[in-house]
């Protein structure tokens, strides 16, 4: 492996007796949008975080009978949109790995990487987390990095069963309240198919990139 990312590949080796908070967060970023934006940055700023580093996923097990734009242009798209934000950057980690892309096999790369003072914060959306234990080896995750469990509008999260999976689990959570920005990649694909504009939906990048290589010109 050549390296994790551009801008925060040394986090943590420069600076070995201070304790560094790396984000991750994945996805397939079909396409990326201001809600992942919104989300990333409210949940660096909630948690301290040093950066955040987004993975679109290579060859996702939750989407093995959807279609999907292409992994290097959603990687791309995902570089546009961070560009501009210091604190950011994008990994492609899973794209670069072949077969089917898992959680734990990202972070047990990152681990392999990163020194023992950089602390991994998984950011996932507080739906998903109450579903984990059904995640590929799943006990492993609990291990690896804290959970950041980030709460998104339209979805209803059961606090009980979340509290009970905690309770009973090593897995180290903390809930952080989202911003309520009714986005989402299925909506943006829609318009696109529609000749629709996607302008303040998305980055004006990322709405570029979009036109320019004619993607989700479909109809699903």
């Amino acid at each position: 492996m050549a390296h994790i990312c551009e801008k925060f590949d040394r986090i943590g080796a420069d600076d070995p007796q201070r304790r560094f908070r790396l984000g991750i967060m994945g996805g397939t970023f079909d396409p990326i949008h201001f809600g992942h934006l919104i989300c990333a940055e409210q949940v660096r700023n909630e948690c301290a975080l040093d950066a955040v580093i987004f993975i679109p996923a290579g060859n996702p097990s939750f989407k093995q009978n959807q279609r999907i734009a292409p992994a290097t242009d959603r990687l791309a798209m995902c570089k546009c949109a961070v560009a501009n934000n210091s604190a950011f950057d994008v990994s492609p980690i899973e794209i670069q790995r072949s077969g089917i892309t898992y959680s734990v096999d990202t972070l047990n790369a990152f681990r392999a990487w990163y020194p023992p003072n950089v602390d991994f914060y998984f950011i996932v959306g507080a739906d998903a987390f109450a579903s984990i234990e059904q995640w590929y080896r799943s006990s492993e995750i609990a291990h690896l990095a804290h959970i950041i469990a980030a709460t998104r509008p339209g979805c209803a999260i059961d606090d009980v069963a979340c509290q009970s999976l905690v309770s009973r689990s090593d897995f180290d959570v903390n809930y952080v309240p989202i911003p309520e920005i009714a986005i989402s990649s299925s909506m943006i694909r829609h318009r696109c198919e529609q000749h629709q504009s996607i302008r303040y939906l998305v980055p004006d990048s990322v709405a570029s990139y979009i036109d320019e290589h004619h993607l989700y010109e479909y109809v699903e």
